[in-house]
Parts: C-alpha cells; structure tokens; sequence
C-alpha cells in the first residue's frame, strides 16, 4: 500500500512538474523532435525507476533510421506510454483520444508538440484527421498508434480498429509491429495497484505496405506478427484471425 501511494504521489508531481516545463519547451520547439525530450528522456524513464519496472528491449535494430514509420503496439497499461516513451526515437508522436486535448496543460502540450488526436464518435473530423496525421507522416514524424483502442484486461490481443490502417495506407510509409508483455501485471486496467517487475518489448521488422490494398488485410497481418511477437515474450497472444465483422471502424 505504501509503495503505491508514493508512485501515485510521485507520478502526479513529477508529470505536473515535467509537464510544465514541457508546454513551455513546446511553445518553442513546436512539432520538431526536441518538443518530445522531456518526455522521453526525463518523464519517462523517472516514472519506471520509480515503479520498479526492469525494461528488456528486443528489436530495436529493426527502427528504420532517417524515416518515418507506423508503430503498431498492443496495449494492457497506462504503463505502456512511458514505457515506448523509453524505447523509441525521440520524433514519435501518439495518437489519442480526442477529448485529451481538452485537459488544461496537457491538452496544450499534446496540440503544440503535434500529437495526433483523434474523434472516432465523428466519423467525418476522424476522417479529416487522419488526413492531417498522414501529412505529419509524410513530413517525416513517427507515430505511435494501439489500435485495439483500449487496454487488454486478459493479457491477450484484442481485434484491432481500422483507423491506423487507413492511415498508413494513406502515409505510405511502413509499419513496425511491437510487442509488450508485462505491463498488464505492472498496472492492471482499472487498478491503481503497481506491481514492480519486468516488461519486456519487441520491435519487429517494418512491414512494406505496398502490397495490401485496403486496411483489413493490413490490419490482419499486423496483427499476426505482434501475436506471434508476443507469444515469444511469453505472452498470451490471441486469436489467430481477425473476421472482418470484427474490426471496428477508427
């Protein structure tokens, strides 16, 4: 009990603290790569130290250098952003929910550092904000995207929405498949009961999209590789098809 009160109190400090200072830095740095240092060189890696999280990394040689991509990554914690905050180059932004940008403070940051947020209940802004995120794409910023569109509860892969297929479909740019196994247990959905242990990552190879045509076949594919990515972290997995009735619209 006492070791969760003093991660929340210090995930509350240092995250108002750091975000302070980096709405600030956005306000100069913009949508350049230096508009995420803090985030991922101060934020992050100070709230896993905290929580006891011992990070492995595998893959990291498959991140193309001098292009941008898609990341693709399941998802089963709040932990998950700090955690790929750690692991992935410093020009990557997420993509989120819309109404994020709506928090004072946060909100801002997340609008002047160009993260990409998201009204999947207007399907027409959704639509038009995927067109806006793959011109960001194409300018050469990395995305984050969990395209289950929420946190597994099981540990196992959930069907994947269709949204950041179309994107990157639209972008044409590749797509790297991630892993995460462990941050379910770290800090299980709904729970602010924090668990130190491992969670480990894997990248795999970025896929050329070239030869899919319409974003199911994208997203099963995908989600393929990051089953059989997470089945050989010891993970769960999921099921090994995705029925087309299944994906949900962005």
């Amino acid at each position: 009990m006492l070791h969760n009160l003093l991660c929340i109190f210090f995930a509350a400090f240092w995250t108002a603290l750091i975000g302070t200072f980096g709405l600030l830095h956005a306000l100069f740095a913009r949508r350049s790569p230096r508009a995420t240092w803090l985030a991922t060189r101060v934020w992050s890696p100070a709230l896993l130290w905290v929580g006891g999280v011992k990070l492995s990394v595998e893959g990291l040689e498959n991140i193309p250098e001098n292009q941008a991509v898609i990341f693709v990554s399941n998802h089963q914690s709040t932990a998950d952003i700090p955690v790929l905050f750690s692991v992935l180059p410093l020009n990557v932004r997420f993509v989120a929910k819309h109404v994020l940008g709506y928090v004072p403070f946060l909100g801002w940051y997340l609008r002047l550092a160009g993260f990409i947020l998201i009204n999947r209940s207007d399907r027409k802004k959704a639509v038009q904000q995927l067109e806006h995120a793959a011109e960001q794409i194409r300018a050469g910023t990395s995305i984050v995207v969990f395209p289950e569109g929420t946190r597994s509860t099981t540990g196992e892969i959930l069907p994947f929405k269709k949204g950041a297929f179309n994107l990157a479909l639209k972008a044409g740019v590749p797509i790297c498949p991630i892993a995460i196994e462990g941050s379910g247990r770290l800090m299980p959905k709904n729970s602010w009961n924090i668990r130190p242990g491992p969670v480990r990552v894997k990248v795999g190879p970025p896929l050329d999209i070239s030869a899919f045509g319409e974003p199911l076949q994208l997203a099963e594919e995908i989600r393929r590789l990051i089953i059989q990515q997470h089945l050989e972290l010891g993970g769960k997995g999921g099921a090994s098809r995705l029925h087309p009735s299944q994906a949900a619209s962005p």
